[in-house]
């Protein structure tokens, strides 16, 4: 299953890859990329992920999420 999170705050490159890495260290996930022009994260997940549990991750990495689709 393929998700898109929509975040705030990101602006260069360190932010990118540390969006990924704490999406990437969640269970579940197989891959993260963000599109920093887009403002955008896409998720590859293999198990049972929340929205919750995507969302936290960002946050507690410093960003907002603004949607999840």
């Amino acid at each position: 299953m393929t998700k898109t999170l929509t975040i705030e705050g990101m602006s260069c490159n360190h932010c990118k890859g540390r969006v990924e890495r704490a999406l990437k260290e969640l269970d579940g996930v197989e891959s993260a990329v963000v599109d920093l022009e887009k403002k955008t994260a896409t998720v590859e997940i293999s198990g049972d992920v929340s929205d919750g549990v995507l969302k936290a991750a960002v946050e507690d990495a410093g960003y907002d999420v603004v949607s999840i689709a």
